[in-house]
């Protein structure tokens, strides 16, 4: 720790104090009494001041308080958790939904930052950016060469609104060495991965988090499908880890009729806050499936069990991750943060869907996934086990469980004929990338429709991605069958981004393949 800097020690008991002061309706004052808190907070000064001026070796104080903050939390809870200042924009900028810089998806193809996909409505495609530019150099730094490093992009090529940044770019598809002039502006980190309609009545939303501008985007993808003459709709929560309970709630409302209640917490005074649905909702008569996994946390099980408790459409998947607690995030003022939980949410029947924990270091809190694959219930909804005191009724008499996640009405198993290992991820992602960038020209006359029902009809290139790698491995006749879309996806997904890759991938999704069947049983 700088010895000229405000102590971070001090700080921390501060913003804890005023968090407790403003969620909980304390008085300010009491933050400066001489309490037994203060008497805590004398004593790491002390020890941190003692460390600073005699012990024997340099040490970095900040790294000894991280460390510090870590440990406290980590008595607490999973989820109540310490974000370090390089850690926190990442953070931040996702769950807001927007980042300032030039807008580019991109990755590091030998040691060159190419350009994937511009970002829609970002400032790279207003410059004439396009997909497999390689970018060289930022203002007078260069950017690629075996010594750059590809964490440190984001420092050249981010910044502040309105400021200028003039990119060295070369071009293969002409062999054009040029100079672009960007003017970083803010970008949209999209929340809809997916929006389109699997037939003539059924629509599909696949929603990747629950950030500030996710609900506009639902929103706005829920009239489109709507006015392309949708009554059902599936929305796919499947990995989605949560985010803003209050974006949770109005999407929920979209569903559900006035004065339903969605959600409820209880603090550590056994305060209690309700969430009722409006009359603001647009979707209430139609169909609903939703499709939730073991990865399917926090705000996706606050929708996902609001509407199976309302007895709101039809959950399909697996058991959900089980995270039922809320968190505030506090700025500890050097740029890091503490996300500490304040209070449980509850579904409308009164179920907790936090699954047990004992305390953060509790190994076995993230080896859930581990013991659900032992345990059988991945793959049959009869190894999920439930405890009959936590057993609720819905309004219609459906019996739904609290203690650990959502289980869904309709149960699909896992799908492990679709596994590949990291060589097939790795290299199929690499080959697809060099195949789109060899033959650019070409691939830019397709659609994504013709290209979901015609490419590569005579497998050219899928016997071309098999002859580059079969001085490494031969795939089994099963893992061959998953490779082939996977490739085909993969390459849609440069091209067209993620809705070229899902389009593909959801052929021979087995959870929509149930909701089909669902569909078709109703006629």
């Amino acid at each position: 720790m700088n010895k000229n800097n405000l102590p971070l020690y001090f700080a921390i008991a501060l913003v804890l104090g005023i968090l407790i002061g403003v969620f909980f309706g304390g008085d300010a004052k009491d933050l400066f009494s001489f309490s037994e808190g203060n008497k805590q907070e004398q004593k790491i000064k002390k020890l941190i001041n003692f460390i600073e001026k005699d012990y024997v070796d340099d040490v970095n104080t900040d790294d000894l308080l991280d460390g510090a903050i870590t440990q406290m939390l980590g008595k607490l809870d999973p989820h109540s958790v310490y974000i370090p200042k390089e850690n926190l924009q990442a953070v931040t900028e996702s769950m807001q939904g927007n980042f300032v810089g030039i807008g580019v998806q991109f990755r590091m193809i030998k040691d060159s930052i190419t350009v994937i996909q511009p970002i829609k409505g970002g400032p790279s495609i207003k410059a004439g950016i396009k997909a497999g530019d390689r970018i060289l150099m930022a203002n007078t730094d260069t950017l690629y060469g075996k010594g750059f490093r590809n964490g440190s992009v984001p420092k050249y090529l981010k910044g502040k609104p309105n400021t200028d940044v003039t990119l060295q770019v070369y071009r293969k598809s002409n062999d054009s060495l040029f100079n672009v002039d960007i003017t970083r502006g803010k970008v949209n980190i999209k929340s809809v991965d997916l929006a389109y309609m699997i037939n003539d009545s059924v629509g599909y939303i696949k929603l990747d988090r629950f950030a500030r501008n996710t609900y506009s985007e639902f929103k706005t993808s829920l009239n489109m499908l709507k006015e392309n003459g949708m009554t059902d709709l599936v929305l796919d929560l499947r990995g989605n880890g949560g985010g803003f309970i209050e974006i949770a709630n109005r999407i929920i409302d979209e569903f559900l009729e006035s004065d339903k209640l969605m959600v409820f917490t209880k603090d550590n005074k056994e305060r209690i806050e309700n969430f009722y649905a409006t009359s603001m909702g647009s979707f209430e008569d139609g169909g609903l499936y939703v499709l939730i996994d073991e990865n399917s946390a926090s705000a996706s099980e606050i929708v996902a069990g609001a509407l199976q408790d309302n007895d709101k459409g039809t959950i399909i998947g697996r058991r959900s991750f089980g995270k039922g607690l809320v968190q505030i995030e506090m700025d500890l003022g050097d740029g890091s943060a503490v996300r500490l939980t304040t209070a449980r949410y509850f579904t409308p029947t009164g179920r907790s869907i936090q699954k047990p924990y004992s305390g953060n270091g509790n190994k076995n809190y993230y080896k859930d996934y581990q013991q659900r694959i032992l345990s059988g219930e991945l793959l049959s909804k009869d190894s999920i086990k439930v405890v009959d005191s936590l057993q609720y009724k819905t309004p219609k008499g459906k019996l739904v469980y609290g203690g650990g996640g959502i289980i869904p009405d309709v149960f699909v198993a896992i799908d492990t004929t679709s596994m590949m290992t990291n060589f097939y991820f790795n290299t199929i992602n690499n080959f697809a990338f060099d195949y789109v960038d060899e033959n650019r020209k070409e691939l830019n006359d397709w659609t994504i429709d013709t290209f979901v029902t015609e490419f590569d009809s005579n497998n050219e290139v899928y016997e071309n991605y098999l002859a580059s790698i079969k001085d490494k491995v031969t795939p089994s006749f099963r893992t061959e069958k998953t490779i082939k879309p996977y490739l085909k996806a993969s390459i849609a997904n440069v091209l067209f981004g993620d809705v070229g890759f899902y389009r593909i991938m959801h052929k021979d999704d087995q959870m929509l393949q149930k909701v089909l069947e669902l569909e078709s049983k109703k006629e």
